[in-house]
């Protein structure tokens, strides 16, 4: 089966009815969580950014003090997959301010995490990355909010 461009779906919906539309959202929430998760923003957390900010850092710090700090195969683990979902929520608010925030919030929860993560290349490494990826993002920014998360970097740094 060839999949449909972006193109001809929106006009394939443009000529449905609201009914029939309703549908397909119904359906397309059945198969995958992500979708539904999608579909929950959109409808319910959209209106209140803040909220939903408030929300994923909530998870992020509670994720932090779930890993198993045994080994650090088990952190480095834990660690990724935090990111992998913190990065699936950034993208479905498209918002470059929420994303600075929430990766700044990771990296604040990540340099605080005992043990410290300087005993460990691969997670050192993927806090810088993650710094560096905060850096180039910041251009894109406000002037005002350019400044404020400067500052929280510089803390970080």
């Amino acid at each position: 089966m060839k999949t449909a461009t972006v193109k001809e779906l929106r006009q394939e919906l443009g000529q449905r009815s609201p009914k029939e539309l309703l549908d397909i959202c119904l359906r397309l929430s059945r198969f995958k969580k992500e979708n539904k998760e999608l579909l929950t923003y959109l409808l319910f957390e959209i209106a209140d950014e803040r909220s939903y900010i408030e929300s994923v850092k909530t998870y992020i710090d509670e994720a932090f003090n779930e890993i198993n700090t045994a080994r650090f195969y088990f952190i480095k683990k834990s660690v990724r997959k935090i990111l992998k979902e913190v990065k699936k929520y950034i993208r479905y608010s498209q918002k470059k301010e929420t994303e600075v925030e929430l990766l700044i919030h990771f990296c604040e929860q990540l340099k605080a995490f005992r043990p410290s993560i300087e005993r460990n290349r691969v997670l050192k490494n993927l806090y810088t990355r993650q710094i560096q990826f905060i850096y180039n993002k910041l251009p894109k920014l406000h002037e005002d909010l350019q400044y404020d998360f400067k500052i929280e970097l510089e803390k970080l740094g």
